[in-house]
């Protein structure tokens, strides 16, 4: 895909990228690729979803769905600290040679997918298989490390691409290694990124090497948490039966600023990882809320530029 294409896709009327790309992802799955706009990261993907909806694609088989927290009980075991970083993925605190090998493959793929000249500073692995707390939920936090300002000075745009075009590659491959899911990110050199496990690929070094640490997770709290973010969902469904479409998109925004701002300081405190603001993100995680409201501001965007015959 040509990066000028991108620039013009995204330009128009001063649509906000998300927007956009929502659209452009409705296009995408109802009609097939060929119908998805001219620079958008859906057009020409191999791949026909026609008849699927997000969730059906976002959501791997047998997730569970609908987002109700009482529909689900807290999977106190999926946050466990383990004495050993998984098996399956290190020998002796190194990574396993023949993943090492590739997950170098699945980034250069990617990259070289991008029909724009791209440097790769590096390929991170990070997350809880970076960690003592991974679990059967864990997914393969494959993180490509560029230069923006390389690309383009306007960083932010080169974020939008990259965004779009590893959104697209997320839904459109089911790649798992010893069965835990591939998850792409393109991060810039500068951004901050905070955990407590992060391990170089390229140079086969740990860049934050992790520790085994148990500290009490607070359920409680974090489980209050998220309840208060399901009950605001729920207001906000409410607010979309009742047509009442530019409150729902500006309360989705509201309430999504409100859980980056709540697992970033979870992240920020002396708990880390185990805060009970991070482990509230992870119960609406996986519990389908964070979907959801995605599903939901599509909704209100769609039925407001809607016109009856």
């Amino acid at each position: 895909m040509d990066y000028t294409i991108w620039k013009n896709f995204i330009s128009p009327l001063n649509e906000s990228f998300g927007d956009k790309l929502q659209s452009d992802m409705d296009d995408f799955l109802k009609k097939g690729s060929k119908k998805a706009s001219r620079g958008s990261p859906f057009r020409g993907a191999n791949y026909n979803f026609k008849g699927k909806n997000r969730n059906q694609v976002s959501a791997p088989p047998g997730a569970a769905g609908g987002g109700a927290l009482e529909e689900i009980d807290v999977d106190k075991a999926g946050f466990e600290v383990h004495d050993e970083l998984e098996p399956q993925i290190w020998e002796d605190e190194k990574l396993n040679p023949e993943i090492s090998q590739r997950l170098k493959q699945i980034a250069q793929d990617f990259v070289d997918g991008l029909d724009i000249p791209v440097e790769i500073e590096d390929i991170t692995l990070t997350g809880s298989l970076a960690n003592y707390n991974w679990s059967k939920y864990s997914d393969v936090d494959l993180h490509i490390i560029v230069d923006f300002s390389k690309i383009d000075e306007d960083t932010k745009l080169v974020k939008s691409f990259f965004d779009g075009v590893r959104m697209r590659w997320n839904i459109i491959h089911d790649i798992k290694i010893k069965g835990y899911d591939v998850e792409i990110y393109v991060e810039d050199t500068g951004e901050e990124h905070i955990s407590t496990g992060i391990y170089s690929i390229l140079n086969d070094e740990w860049i934050v090497e992790p520790k085994v640490t148990r500290k009490d997770i607070d359920f409680e709290t974090a489980k209050k948490k998220a309840e208060d973010i399901e009950d605001r969902y729920k207001r906000l469904s409410k607010m979309l039966s009742d047509e009442k479409y530019d409150q729902t998109l500006s309360g989705v925004d509201r309430v999504k600023q409100k859980i980056r701002d709540m697992r970033s300081a979870g992240l920020e405190s002396d708990m880390m990882e185990f805060s009970a603001e991070n482990i509230a993100f992870k119960i609406l995680r996986r519990a389908k809320i964070l979907d959801d409201l995605s599903k939901l501001k599509y909704d209100a965007y769609d039925k407001s530029m809607t016109m009856d015959d």
